[in-house]
């Protein structure tokens, strides 16, 4: 008897600490079953202690990172729609007039590249954004995009693989350069289309370091929200450019930072974004320095790989000896 008092005191601490920590869970009910105390828990959240509570279902797309964002309210989100409002509608009427000139471009000449980003002045840079891990006080690292004093898109700045010691970050040390989602007008989500293309072509100049290029495919269901394909981009130091072909074939499919076991090629047909990072990890902290003149695309003939990777289909329950 005195054991089973001891464990009801015990469950309600419990909930005393759990309300206080969680206001939603539902409380923890002792029952008393063939003389033992059990703890019945309906439709209560577990404690983990990993950041994703749910299994199925994630609610957040970046993760949770956004979560704290400030909340914008009705009369500031009208009066910044009404300064837009002349943007959008210049913006939806190239597509109508796009629509019913109906002119696509049937041949793509080999060797010829199609710029999709050149950066020579300030408005270049306005479908472009940088994060690293000081923006969500995860380390020091910090970058900027700016135009170079040779009239070409910088993305410069410094990384520190530097952990905060706060118990909760394991890694640091990373920059990012990433363009927006690509969208229609009055904001509508649209992807680019590169299926006639299968090259990427970068005009450069390095400072020695290697970057990660990285193509976002981003799905409709969670689970393909952080897809994510990549390339080693190695520079050259120097005062002289250099052009980068890329084929597409050669980019790997990861998902939230993990190369994935099930690879695929790339959706070219389902782009919704193009980014470029630098890490510090391995003892390269420090300043770095990535000018660019233009991305494009290429059709080249001569390149019929589809994808450079080799793909094992295992039998399933097979777990690695």
């Amino acid at each position: 008897m005195n054991s089973i008092k001891g464990s009801c005191s015990l469950i309600a601490s419990l909930n005393k600490a759990l309300l206080r920590r969680y206001d939603h869970i539902t409380y923890l009910r002792p029952t008393l079953l063939n003389g033992n105390v059990s703890v019945v828990l309906p439709a209560a959240q577990l404690i983990h202690t990993t950041p994703n509570l749910q299994l199925f279902w994630e609610r957040h797309r970046k993760g949770g990172y956004n979560r704290n964002v400030k909340r914008v309210s009705q009369k500031e989100l009208i009066l910044n729609g009404l300064k837009e409002l002349k943007k959008e509608i210049l913006l939806w009427k190239e597509e109508v007039k796009e629509k019913l000139e109906c002119d696509p471009i049937l041949v793509y000449r080999p060797g010829e590249t199609d710029v999709m980003w050149q950066f020579t002045e300030e408005n270049d840079l306005e479908n472009w954004k940088v994060t690293s891990d000081r923006d969500h006080n995860e380390g020091q690292s910090f970058c900027s995009f700016d135009i170079s004093p040779a009239g070409h898109g910088l993305f410069s700045g410094n990384v520190q693989s530097k952990v905060p010691i706060d118990g909760r970050v394991k890694r640091a040390g990373y920059c990012n350069l990433q363009s927006l989602r690509a969208r229609k007008s009055f904001k509508r989500d649209t992807y680019w289309d590169w299926t006639p293309y299968n090259m990427l072509v970068i005009k450069l100049r390095g400072d020695g370091r290697s970057y990660l290029l990285n193509i976002a495919s981003e799905g409709l269901y969670d689970v393909w929200w952080n897809d994510m394909f990549h390339y080693v981009l190695y520079t050259r130091g120097g005062p002289h450019w250099q052009i980068a072909k890329i084929p597409f074939s050669k980019f790997f499919l990861s998902s939230k930072g993990r190369v994935q076991d099930k690879q695929a090629p790339l959706p070219l047909n389902r782009i919704s974004s193009f980014g470029v990072s630098v890490a510090g990890r391995g003892g390269h902290d420090g300043p770095f320095n990535l000018e660019i003149d233009y991305i494009g695309l290429e059709f080249d003939p001569v390149h019929t790989e589809e994808f450079a990777y080799e793909m094992y289909k295992q039998p399933k329950y097979t777990v690695a000896q």
